[in-house]
C-alpha cells in the first residue's frame, strides 16, 4: 500500500506559478513513477505529466501533456520520498483538482496507476 498526500495547491492569477508536492510513503518510493493528473468541473480527469521509477530504461524519463509542455515541470526526490509539480504561466483554464499517482514499475506512458492522493486544487483567476 502506498499513501500519497499532495499539497501546494491555491489561489494564482494567470501568468503566475505554484508548485506542488506529493509525499509518498509506505513502499519503496524508487519503484513507482509517478504521476500527476488534473479534473476540471464537468471534464474528465486528464493526465498532466509523469516521472519514471528507477529501472535501467525508465531513469530519469519523463512525459508530458501537449497543453502543458514548456510550462510544467515534474520532478522527484527518491530521497524525501516526494514528487513535485512546478507550475509556470498559469492559465484559467488549468484550473483544477490536481492529483498525485503512483504506477508500479510501470513506463512513463502508462495510463494505469495503482494508488492516488486526496487532490489539491488549484484556481487560476483571469
Amino acid at each position: 500500500q502506498v499513501q500519497l498526500v499532495e499539497s501546494g495547491g491555491g489561489l494564482v492569477q494567470a501568468g503566475g506559478s505554484l508548485r506542488l508536492s506529493c509525499a509518498a510513503s509506505g513502499r519503496t518510493f524508487s519503484d513507482y513513477t509517478m504521476g500527476w493528473f488534473r479534473q476540471a468541473p464537468g471534464k474528465e480527469r486528464e493526465f498532466v505529466a509523469a516521472s519514471g521509477w528507477s529501472g535501467i530504461w525508465s531513469a530519469g524519463t519523463t512525459n508530458y501533456a501537449d497543453s502543458v509542455k514548456g510550462r510544467f515541470t515534474i520532478s522527484r526526490d527518491n530521497i524525501k520520498n516526494t514528487t513535485y509539480l512546478q507550475t509556470n504561466s498559469l492559465k484559467p483554464e488549468d484550473t483544477a483538482v490536481y492529483y498525485c499517482a503512483a504506477a508500479y514499475r510501470q513506463p512513463v506512458y502508462a495510463r494505469r496507476y495503482d494508488y492516488w492522493g486526496q487532490g489539491t486544487q488549484v484556481t487560476v483567476s483571469s
